[in-house]
């Protein structure tokens, strides 16, 4: 096997692609801390436990494990980071009210979450710590939505859900409730026939009520039929209230309702969201409420918040042209070196060329030179 050979979905970031990266991961942190938002950087590894401390059987797949060879417990590479986030909130910051946090960071998972998806994610995104209100899960949404936009990315499509509808559902049958991760592993799949073989173990009333929760999904609509056709509960009808709240706060997208869609990580409590654009099936961000991983940590907590992946976001930009660049020769004359460093402190791009060595940069065209005309330094255009 050839020693330059990488695993799957594991590859080399080139220096367009790199350049774009930092860019936006830049200009996003930006706009997250004009709203307020902190940056915290959580470690790359750390107990399993820490990384996990409510069961949630996709993330445990996600994560690589190995032994920590000082202490011979089971230690984990993060496969996401809201967890890391909400553990500073509640442990560490400690603070009384609300509390705004932001990240970026590396993530580790051993299988890809999409189609031509990565298993190296760089992760960005914000989280709101210490209100339980709807304004919390609406800003968090709108930046969500702002970040998109900032990125370059438009015509973006924002499907909510809410976890609620189907917790409410399947409440007063206990073996619907014992076996919700494979209810929601159903839906998620959109599995129609599978979930008809599996729910005629319920009773008749929530088997029928799982069924019609599966087939709701459309335009805003949808809201309108769940209210009829699901039971006459109160914490539905908070579910759908709220959803419709978020459906009229949107701004710039197009919305769609699929109270089936699950597809979060599976320690989500309320409203969730995912943003898609056309051409890539996975969705481009995810967000939603968490209020009961704070209790893990010592501190219950509401909490809220919303990621992303910059990787995948940076592929379905537009390949942008090389950036206008000065040449200049490779010579140790001190008026050459200190137009070259005022040039550069203008914003400039000043590429010294070597000796007899030529210089063909992905990134940088070379438009000007630096030449000596009649004993004086002047920039002059290659073309």
């Amino acid at each position: 096997m050839p020693n330059w050979l990488l695993p799957e979905n594991v590859a080399d970031v080139l220096p367009s692609e790199a350049r774009k990266t930092e860019e936006v991961r830049r200009a996003m942190l930006d706009q997250f801390r004009s709203y307020g938002y902190e940056l915290v950087a959580p470690p790359l590894l750390e107990y399993v436990e820490s990384l996990m401390p409510v069961q949630d059987q996709d993330l445990d797949l996600r994560m690589f494990k190995l032994v920590d060879q000082l202490s011979g417990r089971t230690m984990g590479i993060r496969a996401d980071m809201t967890i890391q986030v909400a553990r500073i909130d509640a442990h560490l910051l400690n603070r009384p009210g609300v509390v705004r946090l932001c990240y970026a960071g590396a993530l580790l998972h051993t299988r890809p979450s999409g189609f031509h998806s990565t298993r190296e994610p760089l992760q960005v995104g914000a989280e709101i710590y210490g209100h339980a209100g709807l304004e919390a899960d609406v800003e968090i949404q709108a930046l969500a939505l702002a970040s998109l936009k900032l990125a370059g990315l438009s015509e973006l499509t924002l499907d909510l859900s809410h976890v609620g509808v189907l917790d409410a559902v399947i409440e007063d049958d206990p073996l619907a409730k014992s076996e919700r991760s494979a209810l929601i592993g159903l839906l998620r799949a959109k599995d129609m026939p599978a979930l008809h073989e599996w729910v005629k173990r319920y009773g008749h009333s929530v088997s029928e009520a799982v069924l019609t929760l599966a087939s709701l999904r459309g335009g805003i609509e949808v809201l309108d039929t769940a209210r009829q056709s699901l039971p006459r509960k109160a914490a539905i009808d908070q579910a759908l209230s709220a959803l419709s709240q978020m459906a009229q706060a949107a701004t710039g997208a197009s919305i769609n309702i699929d109270l089936a869609d699950l597809s979060g990580y599976q320690y989500e409590s309320g409203v969730t969201f995912a943003i898609y654009v056309p051409g890539l099936p996975n969705a481009v961000a995810r967000g939603g409420r968490y209020d009961e991983v704070g209790e893990a940590f010592g501190r219950a907590r509401p909490a809220t918040g919303f990621s992303m992946d910059l990787r995948e976001i940076v592929g379905l930009l537009p390949v942008t042209p090389p950036v206008p660049a000065i040449s200049a020769p490779w010579q140790h004359d001190e008026a050459l070196q200190a137009l070259i460093a005022q040039l550069r402190q203008q914003g400039e791009i000043v590429i010294q060329h070597f000796p007899g060595q030529s210089h063909d940069p992905q990134e940088f065209d070379c438009d000007r030179e630096i030449v000596e005309q009649n004993g004086k330094l002047v920039i002059k255009p290659l073309r």
